[in-house]
């Protein structure tokens, strides 16, 4: 059969594109490397929870439009992210704000916070910050840094924070309020029947075929396509001609337990160096389950290697060039669309993919 686009990944872009051409006529094929849809957003149903089998995901925007938009798809529960850091035996609420710094000095009034922040700044303050720990504390002072920042980006990042880059660290939100708020975002919320249902309902009426790699069979899928959306690794889709590019990448350790509630929140961050996993994640949480067991997370990132399951990519000037050489190659191919953290080599935020595919809806069906 002869297809007006192939799309390579069934997950949040593939499946907003699809849905989108579908609309208007077009004739898809999905294709999936995995066997499941909704790529890193899939959940799987354990005791009637609904896990989250590649790390937790929240919906946050400020857009009505893309909020609306979604909500197409399914209903949505009112969610808060709410995280909570430990630090060894000390429990602090994220992110930074009056509720953490009484925690962390007994302070009450938003003025006596901003005194210590400042007076930590000043004292170890660089002009020109060389590395993300000297930015951090240029922006929040050291108590901050030690106990909520630095173990838990030298474990994310696989590098201790005098190797890693400023730019890293662009901004560090600090609230003088007591909003434990993640996100401040006006919407946010979990589809009330997990993420794999919602991207379901946006592939409907398309032809979707799982377990397929697109890598090793590229020349003869594309030959069944007049155009190709591909949301995979830019770099896998070359050959790798110009080298890997470096990403993160993320081992679940995911565990049934026989009690109905294991640490009272969603998110725990493990922010101390000794502790090997960045966070444990309580997925009834996210929906507000009552049920009599419960399922947990442990996240333990790692260094990528090729096989590897590609989450974070590692935007520091080396792989950016070398980026850059790649986007020069996509540009010469007219007929594939890249796509997509892996196919853009950009971290986004759920909002902003189906704002990315929107916009490259509207070109492409003008």
């Amino acid at each position: 059969m002869y297809y007006d686009y192939l799309i390579v990944g069934a997950g949040l872009y593939g499946a907003v594109f699809a849905c989108e051409a579908h609309k208007r006529g077009k004739k898809c094929l999905v294709i999936e490397r995995r066997p499941h849809v909704a790529g890193n957003l899939y959940t799987k149903r354990i005791e009637d929870i609904d896990v989250h089998m590649y790390g937790p995901h929240i919906f946050h925007t400020s857009s009505k439009r893309i909020w609306d938009y979604v909500g197409q798809f399914g209903e949505f529960n009112n969610f808060i992210n709410s995280p909570i850091a430990r630090w060894h035996d000390e429990i602090y609420n994220l992110p930074f704000n009056m509720n953490t710094f009484y925690q962390m000095w007994g302070v009450l009034k938003p003025n006596e916070a901003k005194e210590i922040i400042e007076r930590q700044k000043s004292a170890e303050r660089v002009d020109s910050p060389r590395n993300l720990e000297e930015q951090a504390i240029n922006m929040v002072g050291r108590d901050i840094y030690e106990r909520l920042i630095k173990g838990y980006t030298e474990k994310q990042w696989g590098r201790k924070c005098t190797e890693l880059p400023p730019f890293i660290i662009k901004r560090l939100p600090v609230r003088f309020n007591f909003d434990n708020n993640y996100f401040s975002d006006c919407y946010q919320g979990i589809p009330v029947d997990g993420y794999t249902s919602l991207i379901e309902r946006m592939l409907d009426g398309v032809e979707v075929r799982l377990g397929i790699d697109f890598n090793k069979n590229k020349n003869e899928l594309e030959a069944h396509a007049n155009k190709t959306l591909y949301t995979g690794s830019i770099d896998s889709y070359f050959n790798y001609v110009y080298g890997p590019l470096a990403y993160r990448t993320v081992r679940f350790e995911t565990e049934l337990l026989t009690q109905s509630n294991y640490q009272g929140c969603a998110v725990v961050n493990y922010t101390d160096g000794e502790i090997p996993y960045t966070r444990i994640i309580e997925h009834k949480h996210f929906k507000f389950g009552m049920q009599p067991k419960t399922v947990i997370s442990r996240e333990y990132p790692s260094e990528w290697q090729q096989g590897d399951e590609p989450y974070y990519p590692v935007r520091d000037d080396i792989n950016l060039t070398l980026y850059a050489k790649y986007k020069e190659l996509s540009d010469l191919t007219s007929n594939i669309i890249f796509g997509g953290r892996l196919g853009k080599y950009q971290y986004y935020d759920m909002d902003d993919i189906i704002e990315d595919v929107l916009s490259v809806c509207e070109k492409e069906f003008s």
